[in-house]
This record gives structure tokens, sequence and C-alpha cells, in this order.
């Protein structure tokens, strides 16, 4: 069973996620992290992020995992150095390339398969690409000014002002909307919720109540989910 829950920076995907799949005792993937190492492996090996081949033969040579740690990059946990203000600035640009997101979206899938296709699965795509036949699809919003507010407190914006976070979320948010390749949008049959006046206990009961649903109304899909 996968559960899919997408959504802008700052609506509180992680955290939700997380408390989400820790209550269900199903594995968790931050599918944003797999597209930060690989622009960490594009800056650290001086490749211009335009270059999709160049991406690729990259991505060819290195291994990208994710474990309790955060992901990592050849075994190298990298969770700290993925958010750094120069891979977030590079991350949209690279994960742009139509080629270099199937890549990624096939270790993803992979990832999940190996967890016997059991996992809560956050990202900007998840419940239209990456998982469209996703049984629980969620997409996580929140008014630009909260999304600001809540992203100040992370150590990645450094001394960045809340009008700046604004600025570089409203930019990141038109550039996954409108990339021709794996637009950011919810899901047609996805549940939207607003974060923006719901605390992490409600929201997270709220995708609770989803999965009952769907375990109430399927209850063959979810045998031996591990609760």
């Amino acid at each position: 069973m996968v559960i899919a829950i997408d959504g802008p920076g700052g609506v509180g995907k992680s955290t939700v996620a997380r408390r989400v799949a820790a209550d269900l005792g199903l594995a968790y993937l931050d599918t944003g992290s797999t597209y930060r190492a690989a622009t960490l492996i594009v800056l650290r090996e001086g490749i211009d992020p335009s270059d999709q081949d160049g991406i690729l033969t990259a991505l060819d040579t290195h291994r990208i995992d994710y474990g309790e740690s955060g992901v990592t990059i050849d075994g190298e946990r990298v969770a700290d150095q993925v958010r750094t203000e120069r891979v977030t600035a590079n991350t949209s640009a690279v994960s742009a390339h139509p080629l270099v997101r199937d890549r990624i979206v096939a270790i993803q899938r992979r990832w999940v398969d190996s967890r016997n296709g059991r996992a809560v699965v956050e990202g900007r795509d998840i419940g239209t690409v990456v998982f469209p036949d996703a049984p629980v699809k969620v997409f996580l919003t929140a008014r630009p000014e909260v999304r600001a507010s809540r992203r100040a407190r992370d150590a990645e914006t450094g001394t960045a002002t809340v009008d700046e976070i604004l600025a570089a979320l409203e930019a990141r948010d038109s550039a996954d909307a409108s990339r021709s390749t794996s637009p950011m949008r919810p899901a047609d049959d996805a549940e939207i919720i607003d974060t923006s006046d719901i605390d992490i206990e409600g929201v997270v009961g709220a995708v609770l109540g989803l999965v009952a649903a769907f375990e109430a109304s399927e209850p063959e899909e979810i045998e031996g989910l591990g609760r």
C-alpha cells in the first residue's frame, strides 16, 4: 500500500508523512531528497545544471539511496549537504529535465518495491506520476505567508527574511507547476487539505482517517499493513 502525500514547500509534508509512516509501521520516503542528491552530484562534479546528458552520465556512476538516516550517495549520508542554499537553488533546474526525472522516478519506485510496495511517499508528483494508482492520495497546501513563516524556522534558510523566503517559494512553485514534465498539481482523486490553520495532530489524523476509510472499503488490500 502506497500513501502519496504531495504539496509545495512549507505545508508540513515531511512532518506529516513521517508521523503517518510511524503510526502505520510503514517505510517513509522523501522523494525531494533524491532530486537534491542528484543536484549535489551535479554540483560536486562541476556539471552545468542545464546539461541533461551530463547529469545522466553522472547519475550512471553514483548510487542514490534512502535509509533511516536520510538520503545517501554511494553509501555516504548526505542528508545535511542536500539542504544547503546552493543545492536548493539548483534543484529545480536539475529536476526539470524529463530524462533525469525518469531516472529518479525509477529509483523511487525500486525503493518502494524493495519494501514490498508499502510506504508513505512524499513529494510533488507522487499521486500524479510516481504512484498514480496509490489508494490514498493527499495534497497539502497552505497560505503563502504561513508557508514562508514555517520555512523561516528551518536551518537551511539561513539568514533569509520571511519576504525573501516567500519570494523563493513562489519562484519554486511557478517552476514546478509550469514544467512540461510532471508538473506539480493535485491528482484528480487526491484529498486536498489546507494546513494553514490545522496543527500537525489534526493533519495526521485526517490522513489516518483516509487510510481507515480505505481499509474499511478494501480490507483485502491492506492485510498485513503492520499497524
